[in-house]
């Protein structure tokens, strides 16, 4: 009768074993899972992001590095040391001076361009002249030439508009030109692009310098 009733208290406390350790292991289990679903959202998310910074890097590369553009070539303002004029009856000037000439590059890569003239003009009859070499502009930078040019009224037809003008005490002057060369990106990418000036400018016989300036 004892050795029964041992058996039968017995067998509740194996059953309550049992039990606990299914718990047990079952707990681990979700906590395994659980586990390795963040491990795996995490690398989702790792994969994701280094997706969208491939393609914002590919679109900044191609919009912004790849985009070529023509750079800006424009005269500034300067001083005449030397100007000479003639009266309103018997117009005529002559002027010497270095022009300050300004490439703007901003590309993401060198401008080399070949030698170059600008021309200066009066009522579209051309006046003067000034001669750049070739050279280059580097990248998302300006270069500065002073160009010495020599301008002179000798080859102007006759007309009333040079003599108003000296009258007025002023002489309006237009300056063209063209640079012609290559912009290189990343030592391999290149294209050739021209610049122009298309410069208006009106100087002043009393001052001797550049009044207004303007370029398209």
């Amino acid at each position: 009768m004892m050795a029964e009733k041992n058996e039968n208290q017995s067998q509740p406390r194996e059953l309550s074993n049992g039990h606990h350790r299914t718990d047990e292991e079952s707990l681990l289990t979700m906590e395994e899972e659980e586990a390795k679903r963040k491990k795996k959202m995490k690398w989702t998310i790792g994969i994701i992001a280094f997706v969208i910074f491939q393609v914002v890097q590919g679109l900044f590369f191609v919009l912004v590095i790849m985009k070529f553009k023509s750079p800006k070539f424009r005269v500034t303002e300067f001083e005449v040391p030397n100007l000479n004029v003639g009266t309103q009856a018997s117009p005529s000037f002559n002027m010497s001076f270095d022009a300050p000439i300004r490439i703007k590059n901003t590309n993401w890569g060198p401008f080399k361009y070949g030698a170059s003239t600008v021309n200066f003009t009066y009522g579209g009859v051309e006046v003067g002249q000034g001669i750049i070499p070739k050279g280059k502009a580097n990248f998302k930078s300006t270069k500065k030439i002073d160009v010495n040019v020599a301008v002179s009224s000798a080859g102007l037809p006759l007309t009333s508009a040079l003599g108003n003008e000296l009258n007025a005490g002023n002489i309006t002057l237009n300056s063209q030109g063209e640079l012609k060369g290559k912009v290189t990106v990343m030592f391999m990418f290149k294209k050739t692009k021209i610049s122009q000036m298309n410069c208006t400018m009106v100087i002043s016989t009393s001052t001797k310098a550049v009044q207004t300036l303007s370029c398209k």
